[in-house]
C-alpha cells in the first residue's frame, strides 16, 4: 500500500524496471501502457487481442505486474528505434486503437477555403464600400451624413 501512495504523489516514479520500459515506450508514442501491449501483440502474432484474452491481459499487466515476453520486446525495439531517432510517434499505425485519433480535419482544405474566401470579402468589401463613401463630402451630422459633391456645391455656393 505504501507503494501506491508514492505512485499517487510521484506518478512518474515506477518500483517494477520492466513496467518502467513498457510506461517509457508508451510516453514515446504518445499511447496508453496497455494500448502499447495491444500493438505488441498485433506485432507479435500479427492479429488483434481477442476479447477473452483482453481481459487476462489487463488483470495480468495491471494487477499482477506480469508483463508478456512480447511485450518487453516491443518496447525495447520502440525505444531503441526512438534513441536512434527512426520513430514517427504519429504514424497511424501507433494509434489503430485510438478511436479519437485523427491526424486530418475532414475536409480541412475546403473549409480552409471557405473561410479564407468570406475573410477577402469582408475585408476587401469594406475597403471598396469606404473608398465609395470617401469619394462623397459629408455635409451634416445628421442623416443623411454624406452627400454628392455638386449637392454640396449648391448649398453652400461654389468656393471658386
Amino acid at each position: 500500500m505504501q507503494g501506491f501512495f508514492k505512485t499517487l504523489i510521484r506518478p512518474d516514479r515506477e518500483e517494477d524496471p520492466e513496467r518502467t520500459i513498457i510506461a517509457r515506450a508508451a510516453n514515446v508514442l504518445q499511447v496508453g501502457e496497455f494500448q502499447l501491449l495491444q500493438l505488441a501483440y498485433h506485432a507479435s502474432h500479427n492479429e488483434d487481442l481477442h476479447p477473452a484474452a483482453f481481459d487476462r491481459l489487463f488483470a495480468a499487466y495491471m494487477l499482477q505486474g506480469q508483463i508478456p515476453s512480447w511485450g518487453r520486446q516491443y518496447a525495447a525495439t520502440v525505444l531503441d528505434l526512438n534513441a536512434r531517432g527512426q520513430i514517427d510517434p504519429d504514424h497511424p499505425s501507433y494509434h489503430r486503437y485510438d478511436h479519437n485519433y485523427v491526424r486530418e480535419v475532414p475536409e480541412g482544405v475546403r473549409k480552409f477555403t471557405i473561410a479564407t474566401l468570406v475573410v477577402f470579402v469582408c475585408v476587401f468589401g469594406s475597403i471598396a464600400i469606404g473608398h465609395i463613401v470617401q469619394q462623397q463630402r459629408c455635409s451634416s451630422v445628421v442623416p443623411p451624413f454624406c452627400t454628392a459633391p455638386s449637392e454640396v456645391s449648391k448649398q453652400f455656393g461654389s468656393a471658386r
